[in-house]
């Protein structure tokens, strides 16, 4: 009877890792799926770039110097609904003149035909910072067209701390956040741990995943489920890396 029992445990058990099978894979963040994405400096446009869309291409990098460096693609007609032109920031210290480049930027690729939505900041503002970071963006707000709109990436850490006041207060300021569950080319271990504050969230925001990464559908179901939830954005690897 104790092989049998054996045999019975093993059966079982093989049917159970063949029901997970599915949902293990659907955890895993498949290009193919999404329709919106990142492509950053480095990265190597994919196939699956074609039914983009919303795109969100990095442009340049602002310096710990404060000057700013151009990065990315140079401007050409692209057949995207809708353009990003995405800046890494290390620094709120911007030079004299950066603001200006950005917005020169911004009208070469509008004058190549390309709907560009507006500008997009990236920077990794430590928690208890976000006050400072919050007024720099009401600063850049002023300057930037009425017609040009800012989007800007926000790190897991930042509603997890207790700062989702701060983050509701960027409301009429950023016209959209956008949430990394990554670091680096991994996503974030026990990511889920801290997404139930997003829930709180009133401002229009979306969530960062990275090809090849972690993603819960549970969580994406709860999360459609909200009025200011605009959807996922996939931040594109070179295939060796995702």
């Amino acid at each position: 009877m104790g092989g049998q029992a054996e045999v019975l445990l093993v059966r079982w058990l093989a049917c159970g890792l063949l029901l997970l099978a599915p949902s293990l894979a659907a955890a895993t963040v498949s290009a193919e799926h999404y329709q919106a994405f990142w492509l950053w400096a480095g990265v190597r446009p994919q196939p699956v770039l074609a039914q983009a869309q919303t795109l969100y291409l990095l442009q340049g990098e602002v310096r710990r110097d404060g000057g700013l460096v151009a990065l990315g693609p140079p401007v050409s007609s692209l057949k995207f609904p809708r353009l990003w032109l995405s800046y890494r920031v290390q620094t709120l210290a911007w030079s004299p003149g950066v603001m200006r480049d950005l917005l020169r930027q911004r009208a070469a690729w509008q004058a190549a035909g390309n709907p560009v939505i507006g500008l997009q900041i990236d920077f990794d503002a430590g928690t208890a910072d976000l006050a400072d970071y919050a007024a720099f963006l009401r600063h850049l707000r002023v300057e930037l067209p009425d017609d040009c709109r800012l989007s800007v990436t926000g790190l897991l850490d930042w509603s997890a701390n207790g700062e989702v006041a701060v983050l509701n207060g960027l409301a009429g300021t950023v016209d959209e956040l956008v949430v990394q569950t990554y670091r680096g080319r991994q996503t974030v271990t026990g990511y889920q741990a801290y997404l139930p504050p997003l829930l709180r969230l009133t401002l229009p925001f979306k969530l960062g995943l990275v090809q090849g990464g972690e993603w819960e559908p549970a969580w994406q179901q709860r999360l459609a489920e909200l009025p200011n939830y605009r959807g996922e954005v996939v931040f594109l690897l070179n295939p060796s890396a995702a």
